[in-house]
């Protein structure tokens, strides 16, 4: 096998990615805000105290004043991270841009000190798909075809598959919806360039599409989505992946057949066979 057929296909330009991210304004970072809000919830609820963390995030400024003394670097190919050398990892919010998602997870894995613990928060699967409806039925209405235009977002169940590809112990994955809504088509378009998050497909349309594209798009969002006071809503799904990096001390599953009492017992009801 060859070293090019080994490497992982090229998903995003990562050039255009950051010049999208430079073009950022703070007020529109509020999915950033909320996975951070989520973080500092969900550690203050394990019964550890975690000395070494670090962060991998686009927008070091979201971070700034959240874990103390934690080391952030960017979400490059490459992560800036020692191995073994943090007991708490989160990667904040940029996993559904990486073209190799689980090889970042490994990274991550090999930089948990034994037993440490990894958040890793992404938009999913129902990220924008009001959005991705209104743009896929204008063009193709209009075209005839469809074009790269919203990133391909992983279901839950496929994300959390990804820990253990990685080699984490322990995988949980679950869901933070949000909603926002918007007084028109550009309004979102706007806001979503303000976060930095639009197209950076590296099979994207080149050339600016035409206006009545867009402007039969905003008539689809408001005919199949609009709410009852005219404005358009927008799901923004956060994924939360957690994992911890394999150690002995872990609880482990019991090998199947190897109960010693019957579960008709502990409920006290009588044990029937199941029908053949």
């Amino acid at each position: 096998m060859t070293q090019a057929s080994q490497s992982p296909p090229t998903l995003f330009d990562h050039k255009a990615l950051t010049a999208h991210r430079a073009r950022r304004k703070p007020a529109a970072l509020f999915l950033h805000e909320a996975a951070r809000d989520e973080v500092e919830d969900r550690l203050s609820m394990v019964n550890r105290s975690f000395t070494t963390p670090a962060i991998v995030t686009p927008f070091a400024e979201i971070w700034q004043n959240s874990l103390p003394n934690a080391v952030i670097v960017p979400d490059d190919d490459l992560l800036a991270l020692q191995p073994g050398a943090h007991d708490v990892l989160v990667h904040a919010m940029c996993l559904h841009w990486a073209n190799d998602p689980v090889g970042q997870l490994i990274q991550c894995r090999r930089a948990l000190k034994e037993d440490g613990l990894l958040l890793v928060l992404l938009l999913g699967g129902q990220t924008l798909h009001q959005l991705r409806s209104a743009l896929a039925e204008a063009e193709t209405t209009l075209t005839g075809g469809l074009s790269p235009r919203v990133s391909p977002m992983g279901e839950i169940r496929d994300l959390g598959a990804l820990l253990q590809r990685a080699g984490l112990a322990l995988p949980v994955a679950d869901l933070v919806p949000l909603t926002a809504e918007y007084r028109d088509l550009m309004h979102l378009m706007h806001d979503l360039r303000d976060m930095g998050e639009t197209n950076a497909l590296a099979q994207r349309q080149k050339h600016p599409s035409s206006r009545l594209m867009f402007e039969m798009a905003d008539q689809l969002y408001r005919q199949h989505f609009a709410t009852d006071q005219g404005r358009l809503p927008a799901t923004f799904e956060i994924v939360c992946l957690t994992g911890w990096s394999p150690s002995e001390s872990q609880q482990k599953p019991l090998r199947p057949g190897s109960a010693r009492s019957r579960l008709a017992d502990a409920l006290k009801v009588p044990e029937t066979k199941l029908p053949e």
